[in-house]
């Protein structure tokens, strides 16, 4: 069940990076799940850095869009997304 959850939360945060990045229509779904899930960890690593602890739900969900922005932007510069 984990592994479901990680998969629709990873697909839902990619997207919604996407949309802010305006990389929308260059990723598919599996893309945005990766980006999610990658993003994810890149957000909770930084946020551990910053010594932010994410109290609730929504507060981690706001962290891995963010790492997921991150990502698309790093993404961007060495080419891969336009």
């Amino acid at each position: 069940m984990g592994l479901i959850i990680t998969i629709v939360v990873g697909a839902i945060v990619g997207w919604l990076a996407s949309i802010v990045m305006k990389t929308n229509a260059q990723m598919g779904s599996i893309a945005n799940i990766l980006v999610g899930v990658v993003g994810a960890w890149i957000g909770t690593w930084l946020a551990g850095l910053l010594g932010i602890v994410a109290t609730n739900a929504i507060v981690s969900v706001i962290i891995a869009i963010v790492g997921a922005c991150i990502l698309i932007a790093l993404l961007k510069a060495v080419g891969v997304l336009k």
